[in-house]
């Protein structure tokens, strides 16, 4: 596992704490839909820079 697939995972579980957060805060759907896609980017992103995958 190198550093920036780390830092990638982190930054996804971290924006999905905030996915969480806004849907208990009744925040806009689009706000919410924006950000699942930058967490899902940053979780795929960085699983597939692992290397496990060579």
């Amino acid at each position: 596992m190198n550093g920036l697939s780390t830092i990638l995972i982190v930054v996804g579980l971290f924006l999905v704490g905030g996915i969480i957060s806004f849907v208990k805060q009744k925040m806009p759907t689009s706000l919410i839909v924006l950000l699942s896609i930058g967490a899902a980017m940053c979780l795929v992103a960085g699983v597939l820079r692992l290397e496990v995958w060579n």
